[in-house]
């Protein structure tokens, strides 16, 4: 933070960016967002590194395949030789060994929100994408929407979008798509990650309560969205999400234009009805100040066609095509992680989500649930995130399981790091579940987890697991379990 001695951040203006560079070192590499930017600054022709205290996939098969070396812990001699310019992800705290390291060599130093300023997004018109919930598919998808029109758009994308397979592209043309996480920035930037993006177009998709690790309460969180609202110029527009109170309390009185999309007629955009055949999802929409439009999409659930409307008004802003949206709409192949089909094995169909918010595991539970309702759901979700390893959201996940046949709960890993008192209990959660009539089991590590898991599953049966970490490699280890030794 300022007036911390020890530590020498550059200025936000970037004016103190070494002008020569040619070796820059990333700082949890291992995250979604800076491994991408791993990948542009290769790209660019830098010599890239990083370090990280542990590397799971997609992201470790992602810097594996594009030949970025990632050091294992963080540890001083990770900075020899001596890089040009560090990017500090927000995973690295003050007291992390690598970092005080840092700052008695004194090498410049800045954030990944400050490197994509610098790197990435320079000259762009930057199309961002915030809220609680549904920011990646929606990110995605409006990045394919513009890829498929020949605009060959920037973007950045706190996941890896199917048709790119990279979570981060330069592009030649004149937008940026990038996802605005509310997320703070780094140890020696407090505020979100969202503030440094400057957006000429904004979609807002949900306003609630999360990061109960940086966030005291629900206004803290609202006001900074407020002010990411307030730095849309009067000539942008900003797209949100009618069904979300707070979102539209939040966007009254804006300079800028704004469309909205949700269910009630008086939305810019609103779904009429939807149908599931063959694994395709029709849905109709009855858009303002034009026709009915009918499109053909793999996504499902409620929550996904919302965010199909958003890039829906998106596309009418930046006047694209009917039939180039609609192409876009159907040849786009998803997300990884999110709802994401690992395979099918004897049987049982195995998805993988990053659902951890007691909203996203509801939602993502229901989508599942509707999309193969003739099959047994079987729950599996990890609390892994610093808000849901926190009692703040013990009581509402017992609301986020309803849907499913069976749920699994193992307990949280890295506990010792959240005060007693403020800790989640995965086996209350599963007692509460029992209550409700669910068919609910702890099981406090992975491994007997897995064993139990095999045990229990039987032809016909999907299997969903929901964690936003690496989960121990369980999804894909159950599935290897499958095809070696099948129920």
């Amino acid at each position: 933070m300022p007036g911390t001695s020890n530590f020498y951040p550059l200025s936000k203006e970037l004016n103190t960016i070494p002008k020569h560079l040619h070796h820059i070192h990333l700082m949890g590499i291992c995250g979604t967002a800076m491994a991408s930017l791993a990948g542009a600054l290769k790209e660019q022709g830098y010599k890239v590194t990083g370090s990280d205290r542990n590397a799971y996939p997609p992201m470790s098969l992602f810097l594996e395949k594009i030949r970025v070396p990632v050091l294992q812990g963080f540890k001083p001699e990770n900075l020899d030789p001596r890089p040009d310019l560090v990017v500090v992800g927000n995973v690295v705290t003050r007291e992390n060994p690598e970092a005080k390291a840092l700052a008695q060599l004194h090498i410049p130093f800045i954030s990944l929100p400050q490197a994509l300023n610098h790197f990435v997004m320079k000259g762009k018109k930057r199309i961002v994408i915030a809220g609680t919930h549904g920011k990646t598919t929606t990110s995605s998808l409006a990045a394919w929407v513009l890829e498929v029109a020949g605009m060959d758009p920037g973007f950045m994308i706190g996941g890896i979008p199917r048709d790119f397979e990279k979570g981060l592209k330069l592009g030649n043309g004149d937008f940026f798509v990038v996802e605005g996480d509310e997320y703070d920035t780094a140890f020696f930037d407090k505020g979100p990650k969202f503030f440094h993006y400057n957006p000429w177009a904004l979609i807002l998709t949900s306003i609630e309560y999360d990061h109960a690790d940086i966030y005291d309460n629900l206004d803290q969180l609202k006001g900074n969205f407020l002010s990411l609202i307030q730095l849309v110029p009067g000539h942008g527009c900003i797209i949100a999400n009618a069904e979300d109170p707070l979102v539209m309390e939040a966007v009254q009185n804006t300079p800028c234009l704004v469309y909205t999309y949700g269910m009630g007629k008086e939305a810019d955009c609103r779904l009429v009805r939807t149908s599931r055949n063959q694994g395709m999802t029709e849905v109709i929409l009855a858009v303002k100040g034009g026709a009915t439009l009918r499109l053909y999409t793999g996504l499902y659930g409620k929550h996904n066609l919302s965010n199909l409307m958003a890039v829906v008004l998106l596309s009418q802003w930046l006047h694209i095509p009917q039939q180039t949206l609609k192409k876009a709409a159907m040849t786009f192949s998803g997300v990884k992680r999110r709802q994401e089909v690992l395979g099918e094995e004897k049987g049982i169909l195995v998805l993988d989500d990053f659902a951890h918010h007691p909203t996203a595991v509801k939602e993502t539970i229901r989508a599942v649930k509707e999309a193969f309702p003739e099959r047994r759901l079987i729950a599996v979700f990890e609390p892994r995130s610093n808000s849901s390893r926190r009692n703040v959201f013990q009581a509402k996940y017992t609301k986020s399981f309803d849907m499913a046949d069976l749920a699994m709960i193992p307990e949280p890993p890295m506990m010792e790091k959240i005060p007693v008192k403020e800790r989640f209990s995965s086996s209350k959660l599963v007692q509460d579940l029992q209550k409700k009539g669910i068919e609910a089991y702890y099981v406090p590590q992975p491994d007997k987890l897995l064993q139990q898991l095999l045990s229990m599953v039987k032809p016909g049966d999907t299997v969903l697991f929901m964690s936003n970490g690496d989960f121990d490699n369980l999804p894909h280890r159950f599935l290897k379990s499958l095809r070696i030794d099948p129920p």
